[in-house]
């Protein structure tokens, strides 16, 4: 949608699918850039302004790309009609800019669509139960979407981007890295979660809480390109019996720059000591992911923790402010040169040594493990940030990821 030109695209590929017999419903998101230059607006007016209004204007964006859509489609001799979210009605909470959705209205929907109508419906916004008007969040019109197709019981949700499906890992880092003709819902949310960008976190738990087929394309191909070949493209997100999990052990690696470790460091090792030191930090409304706490020594121990780069600052506001005093800690230390790096793929519950082959790969590269975590279907260790290129390229490798 970054164009009145690339919206004409977008209409040429809804038509044919809709030529095609399918019942069509499209939520896209604003024109490229838009949504930034609204909010810069409203930067320009207020240093602070209220999430409301910054509901209000944001919303516009995608209103302005419905609009032109449907004209599009229009002027292609389609009948389209464009709808904002708060005319479906797309019920939400009401935190403002960061909403939920809680219910979806799909009545006059279905109506449109059983009288060959093409629906379109704003991405990204909703309605509260007072009437006011909210966001989703950054990247909420893929939520939006799948919301939407899970609400009406479509056969399948297409989720178009700039890139062509979901890869085994970043082909900028590995330009081995292979596209994936399917992936479980469980890997996508690892992936999406552990720094894959294709999706947006929300979107895919909405998919995987409602059994959503969604398939990931290229928006950048040939609008008119053949139904049968467009329908087979791009990375299938289903159910994990629909996938070859024991073809293969591993199905990505994934990795995050956006990492920071903080180390609170000879804090009495009692119970609650861990509440007492994260507590505080989840207060201040910051995300913790890996810990570790060490081996007691003479009653003192050492509790180590990551949070986003962006928080680091924060975070050691926080503590130093509201928890090294009070619970009597020698230091507190930071590192904000460390990335994270995942092995993922739901063959790990039916494989053994996983942990071992991914360990022996990084030590042969010489790169030391600082901090580890597990799940059932992926592994993440944190290392320097100087070697994480090194290590996704090495274990991308080591687990033959190259082939298919």
């Amino acid at each position: 949608m970054g164009s009145t030109e690339r919206i004409k695209n977008v209409a040429q590929r809804v038509a044919k699918w809709h030529g095609a017999g399918h019942q069509v419903i499209v939520v896209p998101s604003a024109m490229s850039g838009e949504t930034n230059r609204l909010l810069g607006l409203a930067k320009e007016i207020s240093s602070q302004p209220s999430p409301r209004e910054l509901d209000m204007l944001a919303s516009t964006g995608e209103q302005v790309s419905v609009a032109l859509l449907a004209m599009a489609l229009q002027a292609l001799g389609k009948d389209a009609v464009s709808y904002a979210g708060w005319q479906v009605p797309v019920l939400t909470d009401s935190a403002y800019t960061k909403a939920r959705i809680r219910s979806i209205e799909n009545g006059r929907v279905q109506r449109d669509l059983d009288a060959g109508k093409i629906v379109i419906i704003t991405g990204f916004q909703g309605i509260d139960e007072h009437g006011h008007i909210t966001t989703l969040g950054r990247g909420g019109s893929d939520t939006s979407a799948v919301a939407v197709a899970a609400a009406m019981k479509a056969q399948e949700c297409l989720i178009y981007t700039d890139v062509d499906g979901v890869y085994t890992t970043d082909p900028r880092v590995v330009p081995e890295a292979r596209r994936l003709n399917t992936v479980t819902f469980e890997e996508m949310l690892e992936m999406a979660s552990l720094g894959s960008k294709v999706l947006q976190i929300r979107s895919v738990e909405f998919a995987g809480n409602y059994r959503m087929p969604t398939r990931v394309l290229s928006s950048l191909t040939d609008p008119l390109i053949p139904l049968e070949e467009e329908a087979r493209s791009g990375t299938l997100i289903s159910f994990e019996e629909d996938t070859k999990m024991e073809q293969a052990t591993i199905t990505g690696i994934a990795f995050s720059r956006d990492e920071a470790k903080i180390t609170v460091m000879g804090v009495p090792d009692r119970p609650g000591i861990a509440y007492q030191i994260l507590g505080p930090v989840a207060l201040a409304n910051i995300e913790v992911d890996m810990i570790i706490q060490n081996q007691s020594v003479e009653g003192r121990t050492d509790f180590t923790f990551t949070v986003p780069r962006g928080d680091y600052a924060r975070a050691l506001e926080t503590l130093d402010s509201s928890v090294k005093a009070h619970i009597g800690a020698a230091n507190i230390i930071g590192d904000t040169k460390v990335s994270k790096v995942s092995v993922v793929g739901v063959g790990m519950r039916s494989h053994v040594g996983i942990a071992s082959q991914m360990f022996r790969t990084l030590s042969e590269e010489g790169i030391n493990i600082q901090m580890i975590s597990t799940s059932e279907i992926k592994i993440s260790v944190l290392i320097d940030e100087k070697y994480m290129e090194l290590a996704v390229r090495a274990l991308h490798k080591a687990f033959g990821l190259e082939t298919a």
